[in-house]
Order: C-alpha cells, then sequence, then structure tokens
C-alpha cells in the first residue's frame, strides 16, 4: 500500500472521477456539440470563400472581357481617328491646289490684262508720236491753205489707223 502515498496514484484517481463526474454531467455531449457546431461553421466559411472565390473567377474573367472590348473599341477608335486625319489632310490638300489654281489664274488673268494695258498704252504712245512726226514733217513740207489740210487727213488717218 506504498502507492497510496505517492502523487502519481493521487492525480491518477483525481483524472479519473474528474472524467467520470464529466461523463455523467453530459460534458462530452456539449463539447461534442461545440466542436460539431465549430466545424460546421468552419465548413460554412469555407463553403462561404470557395463562393466568392468563384464570384472573384468570374468578376476577373469579366474585366478581362471587357478590357478586351476596350482594346478593341480603342483600336477601332485610332483606326477611324486615322482614317479621318487622311481625308482630312487629302481635302486639305486639294483645296490648297484649288486655291492655288485660282490664284495662278488670276495672276495669269491679271498679267494678260497688263500685257494688253502696256500695248495699248505703247500703240497709244506711238499713235501721239506718229501724229507728232507727222506735224511735223507736213508743217515743215507743206505750207498753207493745202499743208493745213493734208495736215487734218493724216491726223484722222493715223488716229482711224491705230484706234
Amino acid at each position: 500500500m506504498a502507492f497510496l502515498y505517492g502523487t502519481d496514484f493521487w492525480v491518477a484517481l483525481a483524472f479519473v472521477v474528474f472524467i467520470l463526474i464529466a461523463l455523467r454531467f453530459g460534458v462530452h455531449r456539449t463539447i461534442a456539440g461545440a466542436l460539431d457546431s465549430r466545424s460546421a461553421q468552419i465548413k460554412n466559411e469555407l463553403d462561404e470563400a470557395k463562393r466568392l472565390k468563384e464570384e472573384a473567377e468570374q468578376l476577373l474573367a469579366e474585366y478581362k472581357r471587357k478590357a478586351r472590348e476596350a482594346e478593341g473599341e480603342a483600336q477601332a477608335i485610332i483606326a477611324q481617328a486615322n482614317s479621318e486625319a487622311k481625308q482630312i489632310a487629302a481635302d486639305a490638300k486639294t483645296r490648297l491646289e484649288d486655291f492655288v489654281a485660282r490664284r495662278t489664274k488670276m495672276a495669269e488673268s491679271k498679267i494678260a490684262q497688263a500685257e494688253s494695258q502696256a500695248v495699248a498704252d505703247v500703240r497709244a504712245a506711238a499713235a501721239d508720236a506718229a501724229v507728232k512726226a507727222a506735224e511735223t514733217i507736213v508743217a515743215e513740207t507743206a505750207k498753207g491753205q493745202d499743208g493745213k489740210a493734208l495736215l487734218e487727213n493724216a491726223i484722222k488717218d493715223v488716229k482711224s489707223r491705230l484706234g
């Protein structure tokens, strides 16, 4: 009976008594129920996490699809802008060529008009010079009434030919 004096015996006896009391009051059912509820809670959290993961994957796939669509739209907008820019450049070039052609035509018209005016001015100056020369020649060669009549006829004749 020496074992009654050792601490190991009393600790083992106290543990057995504790277990018997716990079993009598149904602590094992409470612990099992708590563990079962905790297990169910963890299972629900895992299911929720799995559902959230699937939602996140769907959202990610949707955002990737939207990003691809936006990329396509951006490429289409860029292509359209390039096309419009080329069209605007072509229109501007056409308008510039038309403008240059009109300006050239106006300049040529003004040049032709100036040439015509210069020819008319030269003719008028030549006519005046010819009239004066004729006056001088006739005045020196013809004197009197016959000279005057001859001079007037010659002036009329020169004016009608040059004018």
